[in-house]
């Protein structure tokens, strides 16, 4: 089973053209409260929702293929590391946000902040999708693809991701990287090469950590699964069927 995970502010269907590459069965999550309801007294934090995906994992029979992207692929490590049992192979992106020097980008750190984070979140939903659609235009989407994103974002998904962030200070690797260490299954590390979050140094470092290969996406930024589909899904597969 292959298991894909997304990230903020997305929701499952950020894996769609992906997954329709494949012709393995796959699920895609979706984080709760990330276009679904946000369960009564669900924290939204980052240790809340590892031991959400725990529980989702544990639910399926047999070998799981797990691929994580943006906060997806957070949690991916964080499973990698602690629950390595649950997993055939993990892949995810953005390692640089685990390294012990990871600072947060300029949108987590207003998120992080009590009233601007708040205020961010209003704006955003008061802007017509067609605006918001422009600025995402900016990392490198197509008009399509920006405006579908521009579309996922609502109050629940906001204050999740406030909650989210506020639990994650300074980084993650403060409260989880004492696990972080060589993991128990194989991991791919991917790195987009337009990715304005990504920091393509750290993320080699990170992947010297966990022992995982790596594997460049070229050309592509951030919402590589969205932007190139079918060049990332042959990645993700050429290294799902490497694995014996």
């Amino acid at each position: 089973m292959i298991v894909f995970l997304h990230g903020v502010p997305e929701t499952s269907a950020l894996w769609d053209k992906v997954r329709a590459e494949f012709d393995e069965e796959t699920v895609a999550l979706s984080l709760p409260g990330f276009g679904c309801a946000r369960p009564e007294h669900f924290g939204a934090t980052k240790d809340d929702y590892a031991n959400w995906l725990i529980t989702e994992l544990e639910r399926f029979d047999g070998p799981i293929d797990l691929v994580g992207h943006d906060w997806g692929a957070l949690l991916t490590y964080r499973i990698a590391t602690t629950r390595g049992d649950l997993l055939r192979s993990w892949t995810a992106d953005v390692a640089n946000g685990a390294h012990p020097d990871a600072k947060w980008h300029q949108y987590a750190r207003i998120w992080q902040t009590p009233g601007d984070g708040e205020a961010y979140f209003k704006a955003i939903h008061e802007t017509p999708i067609e605006t918001m659609a422009e600025a995402y235009e900016g990392f490198h989407l197509g008009h399509e693809d920006a405006l579908t994103l521009a579309t996922w974002s609502d109050d629940t998904m906001g204050t999740c991701v406030l909650d989210l962030y506020r639990s994650a200070t300074p980084n993650i690797f403060a409260s989880w990287g004492a696990e972080f260490a060589p993991t128990s299954a194989p991991g791919l590390i991917l790195f987009a090469d337009l990715d304005s979050f990504g920091n393509e140094a750290m993320s080699h470092d990170v992947a010297n950590t966990f022992g995982a290969r790596e594997e460049t996406l070229s050309g592509v930024g951030h919402w590589w699964a969205l932007e190139s589909p079918h060049d990332a899904a042959e990645v993700i597969k050429a290294f799902i069927h490497s694995i014996d």
